[in-house]
């Protein structure tokens, strides 16, 4: 199910998807989310919202990596997988997955993922 949600203090809607699903994602407020991806970013030479530095940040809070066999659309994928905290990656948007509920600005329900995270429990 979709849940309407943005954490971003100033209201943006669009450019930090990324920073979103994961403050979503790890239950920590936008800013410092940014900011320790930011920081990650950094340390890599690269941008936050690369794939490789946001990835890496996951990796190192407790987020695994899977590649999308056959995930089906982001709606489909929440039907399967009613239990649990994930980030899917559709290649041009990231959305945060928990128990079964998409949370996003927007209804991204259709989009298809390309690799997902998974919070280890």
């Amino acid at each position: 199910m979709f849940i309407e949600a943005n954490k971003n203090p100033h209201g943006k809607l669009v450019g930090d998807c990324v920073i979103r699903a994961i403050s979503l994602a790890t239950e920590k407020d936008w800013e410092k989310t940014y900011v320790e991806v930011a920081i990650q970013g950094f340390l890599m030479g690269d941008m936050p919202s690369s794939n490789s530095v946001w990835g890496a940040y996951l990796q190192d809070n407790g987020f695994t990596k899977e590649v999308c066999k056959w995930c089906g659309s982001v709606r489909d994928f929440c039907k399967s997988h009613p239990l649990g905290t994930y980030i899917l990656a559709t290649g041009s948007h990231v959305v945060a997955i928990i128990d079964g509920d998409y949370y996003d600005t927007w209804d991204s329900g259709d989009e298809y993922p390309v690799f997902y995270f998974k919070k280890e429990e």
